[in-house]
């Protein structure tokens, strides 16, 4: 700010210097006095007085006025710039409810402001996350762990033998450790693209009829009837054995939450150019509106009780999003509430 008010009051000068007595004679010209007269002499005198006057007043109020300026701008940044860093230091500490008020000082700042603020807002969203997780991690374990240490210790006190279905029983919640820490390998692996995928051609009606008929033995074990609506073949270029693994993801969900009775449809259909969707709808249990932004979550559950029960580890929905993602399509879930089923779309790139 100093050298601008330095530059504008040289600028100034050198311009007042060198316009100034050309105009100031001409105007004496032509009011008829004469240059070398002592009248035209102390004229002279008296318009350098004014002008060293007049120049050094307007310096000394622009002088002000940018100090003041500078001053008022540099508190007002200054003070921003505190509240930013206090701000992200407690966000730092953990206090993720910490929100910066924007400074009105331009877009930067309020940029700057907003972004603060969301980052905040993920980093609180994610602890919940992180919570919840590590909440329901421990259950999951718990359950196997537990049967197994009730077991090992029956046996220890001989009031079980170690016969056939005492080794089923420790054999599966083996298995169920197994699968819950293959599950979080799989989906860390799929979220942070670590997951190789091995794209081949094929359509859609291979896709399904795939998926239909590795599950179709559950299917009749529980008693829920598996309808198949194909469209008309679309050629994809997808993993297969990656999609076969969605498709199983959400048809294994659509049967944990369908009654006996009820009907799981599997399908495809073309939305729109360039794209091919497959969709599992079912006549189960629906899906209020405030858990569908939540369903792929890592241990989301929409009823945390039932799923448990169900034997779902709460990790699938996650791993499909991911693998979808990978692919470079999406997933959605739709309901009309609890009671009326739900429907999970993908939609992949066709060709």
């Amino acid at each position: 700010m100093t050298s601008v008010v330095v530059g504008c009051t040289a600028s100034a000068w050198l311009v007042a210097s060198a316009l100034a007595p050309g105009i100031f004679h001409d105007h004496l010209g032509q009011a008829g006095i004469d240059h070398n007269s002592a009248q035209a002499a102390h004229v002279e005198e008296a318009f350098t007085v004014a002008i060293i006057l007049a120049w050094g007043l307007a310096v000394g109020i622009a002088v002000l006025l940018a100090v003041a300026a500078t001053w008022y701008l540099t508190h007002r940044v200054q003070r921003s710039v505190t509240m930013v860093t206090t701000t992200t230091a407690d966000i730092a500490q953990g206090h993720y409810a910490t929100r910066v008020t924007s400074p009105k000082l331009g877009r930067e700042f309020d940029d700057l402001a907003t972004s603060v603020n969301e980052l905040a807002r993920r980093l609180a969203a994610t602890d919940v996350t992180r919570r919840r997780m590590l909440a329901d991690l421990g259950h999951e374990m718990r359950t196997p762990l537990a049967t197994i240490d009730s077991y090992l210790e029956a046996i220890d006190d001989g009031v079980r033998s170690f016969d056939d279905t005492t080794k089923q029983v420790l054999w599966a919640a083996t298995r169920r450790l197994e699968r819950l820490a293959a599950d979080i390998v799989a989906v860390s692996d799929a979220e942070e693209h670590l997951t190789r995928l091995h794209p081949t051609p094929t359509t859609t009606d291979a896709l399904i009829a795939t998926a239909a008929e590795a599950a179709r033995e559950r299917y009749l074990d529980k008693g829920v009837h598996l309808h198949l609506r194909e469209g008309a073949p679309v050629a994809v270029t997808v993993d297969a054995d990656r999609i076969g693994q969605v498709l199983a993801n959400l048809l294994d969900n659509a049967l944990r939450h369908t009654p006996p009775g009820g009907t799981v449809t599997l399908g495809s259909h073309r939305p729109g150019p360039g794209t091919v969707a497959l969709t599992v709808s079912d006549t189960g249990d629906g899906i209020a509106a405030e858990h569908l932004d939540h369903l792929f979550d890592r241990f989301y559950r929409a009823d945390p009780a039932r799923g448990r029960t169900a034997g779902g580890s709460g990790i699938g929905l996650a791993i499909t999003r991911a693998l979808v993602e990978a692919h470079g399509g999406r997933v959605r879930a739709t309901s009309h509430g609890p009671g009326h089923g739900a429907q999970f779309t993908v939609a992949l790139p066709a060709g």
